[in-house]
């Protein structure tokens, strides 16, 4: 899971020794038994069984001493890859429903452009600029892919107007990998820290919810802190969510300390041996300074017990609000660097280019993104399929 909570270790399908033949190496058959005496004068001998035939030989790939993993595993391989297909068909049915409007900006208004011409000239790139900043690609983005491009084309790597659309595409998918960054680790026996950040309204207390409960479908004890104790209702919420996924929530009473609050969850999932400590922050706006100043708090507050805390310092934006996204994402990054960004409503009349803007900008990596209200709405960012659709006709 992006190396959120224990790493998982693949492990083939383990096969039961009394359903998995021996293997035999490739041998002319062993001789039939011999027939029993006959029980009367006229009777026939039985006839001797078939000897099974020869199992195939190992093959190069299989270890010296061990047997080939059986039908059995075989069965339990291809069903896995199955379902693994069919997970990423509904990521990209539901990236691409999400991402529709973006898509008629990125991929039919770019193909309407190059319609009929026979050359790439100044015009074209201009209009193509036009198109990027609608879909709210940004400005430095937007920039830096015209300027790539033009001079691509002066070098004549790219000549044909419909070649266009696939070279936009490697200039996005360059901006996504260059921020790219892996999950920091916990020391051993220490639980994994994620503090969650974000104006109110963006759906930070139900990524959390959803959060949770993926990872303990991947074999990790979870905890919540509910660090949120100004808003109304909000600790209520948050312990809603764990009695639903049936994980302890340390709570105070309304209107306490945030970093107090925090600094108790962390003791206790440390001293229970919990895998994942999920810690929920007040919505704030990110122009007042007070409340940027009490996330540094609650930071150096969890450092006096593990100094590599928080591992991951997650900003969740609602992909709707297009340009304002990239405005908090920038000042939230000031006050608490960012590790991770999810990207939520991304199923609504959100523009998908703000992702690239934020990435451009910023260079932090997207962990999640939303495209709907359900659990397992809630999609790992994979680069490719949400370029896929995003790009897709």
């Amino acid at each position: 899971m992006f190396g959120f909570g224990k790493k998982k270790r693949k492990v083939e399908p383990e096969v039961d020794a009394a359903d998995a033949p021996a293997a035999l190496p490739p041998q002319e058959p062993a001789p039939a038994p011999p027939a029993p005496p006959a029980p009367a004068p006229k009777a026939k001998a039985p006839k001797a069984p078939k000897a099974p035939p020869p199992r195939p030989a190992p093959s190069a790939d299989t270890p010296a001493g061990e047997p080939p993993s059986g039908r059995l595993a075989q069965a339990i391989a291809e069903r896995a890859a199955g379902e693994q297909m069919e997970a990423r068909r509904g990521l990209f049915a539901g990236l691409r429903n999400g991402l529709a409007r973006t898509r008629e900006v990125l991929n039919a208004d770019i193909a309407e452009l190059v319609t009929g011409r026979k050359e790439i000239d100044e015009d074209l790139l201009e209009e193509l600029e036009m198109l990027l900043v609608a879909g709210d690609v940004g400005v430095p983005a937007t920039t830096r892919i015209i300027e790539d491009l033009a001079y691509r084309v002066k070098l004549r790597e790219v000549s044909d107007p419909k070649g266009l659309l696939e070279a936009v595409r490697k200039q996005l998918a360059e901006i996504l990998r260059n921020a790219d960054a892996p999950v920091r680790q916990p020391a051993p026996g220490r639980p994994q820290v994620i503090l969650m950040v974000g104006v109110n309204g963006v759906g930070k207390t139900t990524t959390i919810g959803k959060l949770t409960k993926q990872l303990q479908a991947e074999g990790n004890k979870v905890m919540l802190a509910a660090g949120d104790t100004f808003r109304a209702a909000a600790v209520e919420q948050l312990q809603a969510w764990g009695e639903r996924n049936d994980v302890p929530v340390i709570a105070q009473h309304a209107g306490a300390d945030p970093a107090s609050v925090i600094y108790d969850a962390l003791q206790a999932a440390t001293a229970r041996g919990f895998d994942v400590l999920i810690a929920d922050t007040a919505g704030r706006l990110h122009t007042k300074i007070n409340l940027m100043e009490e996330l540094k708090k609650i930071v150096r507050v969890m450092q006096k017990i593990d100094p590599d805390a928080p591992h991951e310092v997650m900003l969740v934006v609602d992909a709707t609000t297009g340009q304002n996204a990239l405005h908090q994402a920038v000042q939230f990054n000031e006050a608490v660097p960012l590790t991770g960004i999810t990207l939520t409503k991304l199923d609504g009349t959100a523009k998908g280019g703000i992702l690239f803007a934020i990435a451009e900008r910023l260079q932090v990596p997207f962990r999640f993104i939303g495209v709907g209200e359900k659990i397992e709405d809630l999609r790992h960012f994979e680069a490719d399929v949400f370029l896929d659709a995003l790009m897709s006709s």
